[in-house]
């Protein structure tokens, strides 16, 4: 079964752009395992947003996995190990991911999400 490591505006997608992730993720990978690195937790906690505390009520439904690293490392420290995809719409961070040959799953105009491997 592929994993999908979720950041913290992919949380935050579901009520930013009226979608519904899970879905998605299913539409585009089928069944897959859903997972959150600990650190996004508490950047959700720090961030502010007016969703914040929905994003963080949906990543308590998936698999929290702790993490050496924090930030965009715990990211791609989690899609190494686990050879997962990253859902994220942070231009640096898929730049990165790119560059490691990490495949992606990011919102496109809005509306609807794609992969990118």
């Amino acid at each position: 079964m592929r994993a999908v490591v979720l950041d913290t505006n992919a949380l935050l997608m579901p009520f930013e752009a009226k979608l519904n992730l899970d879905l998605e993720l299913r539409r585009l990978l089928g069944d897959c395992r859903v997972v959150v690195p600990g650190p996004m937790l508490g950047e959700l906690k720090r961030c502010g947003a007016k969703h914040s505390k929905a994003a963080i009520a949906l990543a308590r439904k998936y698999e929290i996995i702790p993490t050496e690293s924090s930030g965009d490392e715990a990211i791609m420290e989690l899609a190494r190990k686990l050879g997962a995809y990253v859902v994220t719409n942070d231009k640096e961070l898929r730049s990165r991911l790119r560059a490691e040959g990490i495949p992606l799953v990011y919102l496109r105009s809005g509306t609807h999400v794609i992969l990118e491997d």
